[in-house]
């Protein structure tokens, strides 16, 4: 059994914390470990309609975000990663910078700590400097920034799509198993020629 840390922040895109833990949840050999802020609360209900509860279901535990005495705050809690989906920059700096002041970011630095993944799902257009200085310091301290970019070689049809895709991407990181991502396999022969003119 394999332990994942979800924790959603108040970025847009709360979409990506609710699809990641429908398809944690779809693998049984996955135990998920949920904590979300008040901003992340607020975003989720804004976009997609959902309230705590609906999105409490979808988790095998839950952690108050304020509450830093739960287990997922101690480097002694075994788990296999964590990811922030979305990422907001407050959180990205707060990360950056070791502050660990509510359980979001205190299970982040324990994830790094450890040496353990954390994949930060970064959500914001234009960055500036010092959100590009802070994801810097997050991977150099070991982190993935991975922002919700989508790919349009599969092609996706719908918002769902790139949604499950980038996903998808996201479970490949945590090293877990996916029946249903496309992934690139070449150029057809025909139009390889053509790559080598650009």
């Amino acid at each position: 059994m394999k332990k994942i840390i979800v924790a959603i922040t108040g970025a847009s895109g709360a979409i990506y914390g609710v699809r990641l833990l429908q398809a944690l949840k779809a693998l049984p050999c996955v135990q998920t470990h949920l904590t979300v802020s008040g901003a992340g609360l607020l975003t989720l209900h804004h976009e997609m309609h959902m309230d705590r509860a609906h999105l409490e279901e979808l988790a095998d535990v839950v952690h108050p975000a304020h509450d830093v005495g739960a287990a997922i705050a101690s480097g002694s809690f075994q788990c296999d990663g964590m990811v922030i989906a979305p990422c907001s920059m407050r959180t990205l700096a707060a990360v950056a910078l070791g502050l660990s002041d509510n359980l979001v970011t205190r299970a982040a630095d324990v994830t790094l700590k450890e040496r353990r993944r954390l994949v930060l799902m970064v959500r914001e257009t234009p960055l500036n400097l010092a959100h590009l200085r802070n994801m810097t310091s997050v991977t150099e301290m070991g982190g993935i920034i991975f922002p919700p970019v989508p790919g349009f070689y599969y092609p996706p049809v719908s918002i769902d799509d790139m949604v499950g895709q980038t996903v998808g991407r996201v479970l490949d990181m945590l090293g877990l198993p996916q029946e249903d991502l496309q992934r690139w396999s070449g150029l057809p022969p025909q139009q390889a020629p053509l790559a080598s003119l650009r």
